[in-house]
Parts: structure tokens; sequence; C-alpha cells
């Protein structure tokens, strides 16, 4: 047993959720080729799916939808697809003929077993391999896995995988799993790994199931190329490849793996991320859905603990699933305040009714076009509120702050001292001298995931009151191609990094229904150039200055 290690990568598979399945048929081929020619010993090269399929994506109907990217000469190589038990009906499989893929991976979660045992009979009757991939298996105990290992038996599956879902696993973990399934599950049947990075584990994890299976099972481990994938990413293929080959002798070609990596997943890269994070980590903790986790970031004022306490309160079942509305109502439940805010509104209805107000935001075209903003303030003399930061050389009269990590960053700004400042209520409820508390309840409305953005949230704020104008100077929207979307770097943060098009089409969305829905007709202009200034008709073009 001098080899008992199967290298499995599924970059095509597990990697094409961050693309939307669309890799596109050069790099489908190219990435195929690139494997073959490392020597991988098995290649997963996407779904199988009812609906979806077509051109560019690694989906497909059945293996002669998938033929056209088997290469004529497999060299040994073995090439599988992935079937989900609720998005495929087996019966759509056609019969193996050996010019198209060899196996298909049966994915399934614990409710769906009896089904899945049902398809992968079907599998195997129609002549490929079959994987058997039970998603989450730390969700299993101990006796529903050995009552599921005695009912697959029946089946004698070519491989039977430990899955870890939410990358929650550890060694300790990791042994007692695999030892159950060694002394229940027929010794033919292969034991596969396939681990997610969220607690930096995956490679570790991997290194360690290789040598603690050696001499009792033969064994596949899963990877992908850079540990592509979404969230956390995988267990990187070439770091598994390398360890076979310098501590087990294999004969994998490094050279060719990292040559895949320069010509395909470097530009990959460029339009999409993944890796660790300080979420992911989180979301490994708490075994949650990775889709829980891209919701909350979205969230521009949410610190690390919040997103912790949140996955918990969810609770561990649903949050292995991705409920949107239990989400959206948990976050919003957590972050409200009930407060009496009346007196307060009557305040800044006496501050600010028939005043022509500035709202600064924190883009960088503050700081860009600060002459016209000077310019502007001269011959209009506005009040200014500035949004979750202080201008350096603009003083404002007030601040207004619904960011919690922006005001745990500005609270020892000297002069945040003196400006008034307005606090939403997820921050606060009991005003410091020089502020006044706001509902935050009474100024975000559900239905987008950047649902506080504080800049409409402060529009909603003035919309009860009657005012000669509003200017907005700095709300920018988001760009992908430039050093920062901030007045200064400082303020950069990852959500915008990672998704700037679609932070821009919901905050476009929200201002269209603020739009629609307000209860004035103050005019609103941008007087620095904005994504956004033709939602108002008169736009950054109706300045005079």
């Amino acid at each position: 047993m001098k080899h008992h290690t199967m290298l499995l990568d599924c970059t095509l598979r597990d990697g094409a959720y961050l693309l939307d399945k669309k890799f596109g048929d050069s790099n489908i081929r190219g990435i195929v080729s690139g494997l073959v020619k490392a020597g991988i010993d098995c290649i997963e090269i996407g779904f199988f799916q009812d609906e979806g399929a077509g051109d560019g994506k690694t989906v497909y109907l059945n293996s002669e939808d998938a033929k056209r990217f088997i290469p004529k000469e497999k060299n040994g190589c073995l090439f599988t697809v992935l079937a989900d038990c609720s998005r495929y009906s087996v019966s759509n499989l056609d019969k193996c003929d050996g010019t198209s893929i060899d196996a298909v991976r049966e994915c399934f979660f614990k409710g769906e077993r009896s089904r899945a045992v049902e398809n992968c009979k079907v599998i195997k009757d129609k002549g490929y391999k079959c994987f058997v991939q039970p998603v989450d298996i730390l969700g299993y105990s101990d006796a529903e896995l050995i009552d599921f290992l005695q009912e697959i038996n029946n089946v004698e599956p070519y491989c039977l995988s430990i899955v870890d879902t939410f990358g929650s696993m550890y060694q300790d973990d990791l042994h007692r799993i695999f030892e159950i399934i060694n002394h229940n599950l027929i010794p033919t049947c292969k034991v596969g790994f396939h681990s997610h990075n969220n607690m930096q584990m995956s490679n570790a994890l991997s290194q360690e199931f290789i040598r603690m299976t050696y001499g009792k099972r033969e064994i596949v481990v899963d990877g992908t190329i850079s540990g592509m994938g979404r969230g956390a990413g995988n267990t990187p293929t070439e770091l598994i490849a390398q360890y076979l080959v310098s501590q087990r002798e294999y004969n994998y070609d490094i050279d060719a793996i990292l040559d895949l990596i320069d010509d395909y997943m470097d530009n990959i890269r460029t339009k999409c991320s993944w890796g660790y994070s300080t979420p992911y980590f989180i979301a490994g903790c708490y075994g949650a859905h990775v889709n829980n986790i891209a919701y909350l970031t979205q969230k521009n004022s949410i610190r690390s603990k919040d997103i912790r306490y949140i996955l918990n309160k969810i609770g561990a079942i649903p949050r292995k699933r991705y409920d949107y509305n239990l989400l959206e109502k948990t976050y919003v439940d957590y972050t409200s305040s009930e407060i009496d805010d009346s007196k307060t509104i009557k305040e800044l209805y006496d501050e600010l009714n028939g005043k022509d107000i500035l709202i600064l935001v924190p883009g960088s075209s503050v700081t860009s076009d600060y002459f016209n903003v000077q310019k502007y303030i001269e011959k209009k003399k506005p009040v200014i509120i500035s949004v979750n930061f202080i201008h350096d050389k603009i003083d404002s009269d007030y601040v207004y702050m619904s960011n919690v990590r922006r005001y745990s960053l500005m609270i020892g700004n000297e002069k945040l001292q003196n400006c008034k400042k307005i606090t939403t209520s997820n921050i606060k409820t009991k005003p410091d001298d020089n502020e006044m508390i706001i509902s935050f309840n009474d100024l975000i409305k559900c239905g987008w995931n950047n649902l506080d953005n504080s800049t409409i949230m402060l529009l909603r704020l003035l919309d009860k009151f009657h005012l000669d104008s509003i200017a907005l100077a700095g709300f920018d929207g988001y760009d992908v191609n430039i050093k920062s979307n901030y007045a200064t770097n400082s303020l950069e943060l990852s959500n915008v990094r990672d998704n700037p098009m679609e932070l821009n089409e919901e905050i476009h969305s929200m201002l269209e229904d603020y739009k629609a829905t307000r209860n004035s007709h103050t005019k609103i202009q941008f007087i620095t150039p904005s994504r956004f200034s033709e939602i108002f008709d008169e736009g950054i073009q109706g300045l005079d200055i």
C-alpha cells in the first residue's frame, strides 16, 4: 500500500460557485489539460443538474453533455461530476460508455440519505463508479453514521467521503469519524476527505488524513488549484501534491500545477476572491453556511463579535442553510434598540427647518473635488452634516453616525468634540454631552443586504423636516479599479473591495425606493461626481457655483 492516496481536483466544481459556474470553454479545457499533465488521479469537471447547463459552464445534463471537455487520452485519470441529490434526477443520466466521465459523486443532506442510496444504485447500474458525498458529516451522530454505513454497504460504492462542509473539523473529529467509517464500511470502498479552510486547517488535516490512514484504507483527498472555493476556500491542490511528492514519493508534476496558477488562477482572482478571513473562521466555529457570512459582511458597521453572536442566535440547524428572511430578522433584532426619539426629532426640526443641508459622505471626491465643495459652502452657507467621518479641512455642524465600527474609531477625534453628534440607537441609547440619539429602527428598510447604508438612513431622517435643499458630496459609489474609494485609505472596507458593483446596484435600488416613497419634494443634487446623480433630475448639472 505504498501509494494508497488518490488526489482529486475539484476546481471546476467547487471553484465554480465563485463564477456562477461560468469558467468559459477555453479555460475549462486548459485547466483539464493541465491537471492531466500534472498526473492528478481524478478530475471533477463540474455539476450534473436538471437545469442550468450551457456554453462555458461546468454544468451538464448527462455524460454526453460533459463529453466535450473530456480528452481522448485520459492518461489513467478518472473523470467525475458531482450530482446534488436535490438538483439532479439520475433518470437523466445516460449509460457509461467509457468515452466521457467515469464516476458520479452523489451529494446529499442528511435528511436525503435514503433517496441518495437509491440514486447511488442507479448510478452504479448505469456503469459508473459511485462516490458517496454526505454533506456535513459532523452533523451525524455516531449512531446515525453507523446506520447509514450499513445501508450504503449494500450499494458497494467506489468511495465514501468525509465532507467537512463548514470547515469546522479538528484532528480529533477526523480521527473519530474515520475510525467509525473504517470499522463499519466494506473494505473495498475507498474513504475520501473534502475539507474547507475556514480555520486554516485544510492542508494540515489533509496531510494528517494521509498519514493516519496508511496501511488501513485506500483514500481520496480533494483539493482545488490555489485553494479556489467559496468563502475560505479549500485544500490547495498544489500543497497536497507537493506533500505527496516530497514526503511520500509520488510523481505529480508540480510545475504543471504552477503553470495552471500562472495561466488561469491569477486572472480568475481579478474577478473574484476567496481565502481565510475572520468572518469565515467564525462560520467554521459555528458550522454555518457560507452565504450567511456573505450576507453579514455586507454590513459596513458589523463587527466580528456581532457575526459570532448572530450565528449563535440563529441556532445550530438553521445556520447550516441560508434563510435570508431569518438572517435579516435576526440581524435587525440584534442591532435594534427601541427608543422614543420624538423630543430629539422636534429639536432637530427646530434647528434644521428651512435650511440648506450639505451631506458630506467619505467618498474620494470629497478630497479630489474639495475646491468645488468649498465654493458651494461659501455660496450657500449650508448646515453641514458629515457621515461617519470628520473632514480634515471642512468643519461640520453635525456628525451623523450609524456605523459601529466608524464610531469606535472616531470617538477619540478632537474635532468630533466640537460638533453636535447625531447617533443611531444601534450604537448607543443614552447620549453623551452634545449628542442626540435617533431610532435606528425608524431609519432602516428591509429587503436589501446593505439595508443600513448610513447615507440613505440620513436621507430618510432628513425627510422628516422641511428643508430648502439637500446637496451631497462624496456619495460617489464604488469602483474596483482605483486605489481607494474613500477620502482616505484608512476608511476602506473589505466588503467594498470584494463586491463593488453589487454594492452600487443595491444603493441605486435603495435610492430609487427613497425617491419614490419620500414625503417631501426637497431639491436634491450631487455637487461631486456620483454614480447615482441621474436618479435626481437636478444631478450635478444643476449646481450653480
